[in-house]
């Protein structure tokens, strides 16, 4: 989160959102530019919770390439009948 600080009341500040930039009058105005940073690494795997039910467990599923939660993979599954 980006903080602009002003000490002096007869200072102004004026943030432009659509060319993003901060203005900063002290008599003379000064212009500051801001910058968004890049990327921040590779995206993680996704998670998907729309089949999530009670007592569900985290699993990889491999051909998506994500952690599913489902009705396939519960506590109850593991320990009735579960594939040990």
């Amino acid at each position: 989160m980006n903080t602009v600080t002003v000490n002096q009341t007869q200072n102004t500040v004026s943030v432009d959102e659509t060319t993003l930039t901060v203005t900063v009058t002290e008599g003379q105005t000064t212009s500051v530019q801001i910058v968004t940073e890049g990327p921040q690494g590779p995206p993680g795997t996704g998670i998907d919770l729309s089949s999530a039910v009670d007592d569900s467990l985290v699993y990889f599923h491999q051909s998506s390439g994500t952690l599913k939660v489902d009705s396939t993979t519960t506590k109850l599954t593991l320990v009735d009948g579960g594939n040990f």
